[in-house]
């Protein structure tokens, strides 16, 4: 799929069957570094293999975690509560839940250290996390622009009575860094670490994925709503043993959307009503949306209209501050709603993998809807049946853009996804299991 320049679509009209979703990208990332800096060894299964578990992977090994090899999802790591590495180049890739929570370990631990990534990498912000980090007495410099990576890391004087503060409206992966990596400080130290949240805290959701993970390995964190969080003296990380890495729910995005406009039933496994994940609310979109949805323990099923013929998605007007990367879905399934969408509160979108709100407005005009676009928000009117332009679909280097789009082939023009290999930053088999469920 990676040499591939494109992908041409072959127009369909429905969609059923049942999937099993690929492992969590957030979850994998953050049990992957918890494993290895937690006491004891830890058996991981259904840890997903893409792009972003890769770079992690790498750079643990780099740092001399010893790693098992990745077969068939399951991964075993020997936990070393410090890194034997005390200095090392890592490359980074484009993987925000890599590089961002290893910074925060790397930085409390200190060493020498330089963390770099591909171009747009270093358009990331990361210096919210950086002055919190350098504010408890971390050392991190900047070996490009102020603010963004790549970084080098030294070895600091951290402050035992650790109280810091950072910005909560940019990005949650700085909060769940910091949150992370703060009992290694904790533990040794025997004081506690205080992280205070400035600004509203935004994709709180995946705050509570950090916060489960922690407990699961022996941490248990002390709150004050959304703006205090402690971490007790002495804390410290111990091995599960073994833990099981859920479905991507972000992902399970695009196959539910299909069973809402391609008629269904489609039933996605490995995430339902037990999840951990706040990205299943978007079943609770497709539902407003007009789609039936049932949920099981570990699936969620969706059944639908057939847009292709002729039917329509009730339009909708939704913050999507809580679920941005599946908000997504939603602003590509704005193209079959029977009036003008809008989608709120997706400032994050401007920091991803590239300017999603940018991207997705001008992806969506090629093929003949109106757009209209702020800091925050998107507007998207609809196209008329006749409205609806052929359009080869830039994908910016997002995996989500293309997985987004390839919706877009129930409408009726012809679309081709250029870059389709995108894909593999989280799920390389994305547009085979998408054939294998849809049909002209």
């Amino acid at each position: 799929m990676n040499a591939m320049a494109y992908l041409d679509l072959p127009r369909v009209r429905q969609a059923q069957g049942v999937m099993a979703l690929p492992g969590s990208k957030s979850i994998s990332n953050r049990v992957l570094l918890l494993s290895a800096i937690a006491e004891g060894t830890t058996v991981i299964t259904g840890l997903l293999d893409s792009d972003d578990t890769r770079v992690m992977l790498g750079a643990l090994r780099q740092l001399g975690v010893q790693v098992s090899d990745l077969d068939a999802g399951r991964v075993t790591v020997e936990g070393v509560r410090r890194f034997p590495v005390e200095s090392a180049d890592l490359f980074m890739g484009n993987a925000g839940t890599a590089i961002r929570p290893l910074t925060a370990a790397l930085a409390l631990m200190g060493g020498d250290y330089r963390l770099s990534g591909v171009p747009r990498m270093h358009e990331r912000p990361i210096g919210d996390l950086a002055d919190a980090l350098n504010a408890l007495g971390a050392r991190i410099d900047y070996l490009g622009q102020p603010g963004y990576p790549p970084l080098h890391i030294g070895r600091g004087d951290i402050a035992e009575d650790a109280v810091t503060r950072v910005q909560g409206s940019v990005s949650s992966q700085f909060l769940t860094a910091l949150l992370l990596a703060a009992p290694l400080q904790a533990g040794r130290s025997g004081k506690p670490v205080t992280i205070e949240v400035v600004g509203e805290l935004i994709s709180k959701p995946y705050i509570e994925i950090t916060l489960n993970l922690m407990a699961r390995f022996g941490v248990q964190v002390q709150r004050d709503g959304w703006s205090r969080f402690v971490i007790e003296g002495g804390a410290g990380y111990r091995s599960p043993g073994q833990i099981a890495v859920e479905g991507d729910a972000s992902t399970a995005s695009y196959f539910l959307a299909l069973g809402a406009i391609g008629g269904g039933p489609l039933r996605v496994t490995g995430v339902g009503a037990d999840s951990i994940q706040g990205d299943v609310a978007f079943a609770d979109t497709l539902a407003q949306m007009g789609a039936t949805v049932t949920y099981g323990p570990d699936w969620i099923e969706v059944s639908g209209v057939r847009v292709a013929d002729g039917a329509r998605l009730k339009a909708f007007d939704t913050d999507f501050n809580l679920i941005p990367d599946a908000a997504m879905t939603a602003a590509a399934l704005a193209l079959y709603a029977d009036g003008p969408c809008r989608l709120r509160n997706i400032g994050s979108w401007r920091v991803k993998e590239t300017d999603r709100i940018h991207a997705m407005q001008t992806e969506l005009e090629k093929l003949g809807a109106q757009v209209e676009s702020g800091p925050d928000w998107l507007r998207v009117i609809p196209p008329a049946q006749d409205a609806w332009r052929d359009a080869h679909i830039g994908t910016w280097d997002d995996h989500r853009m293309a997985m987004c789009f390839s919706l877009a082939a129930f409408g009726p023009a012809a679309v081709r996804i250029l870059d389709p290999g995108c894909v593999s930053k989280t799920f390389p088999g994305y547009f085979d299991v998408y054939a294998s469920l849809v049909s002209a």
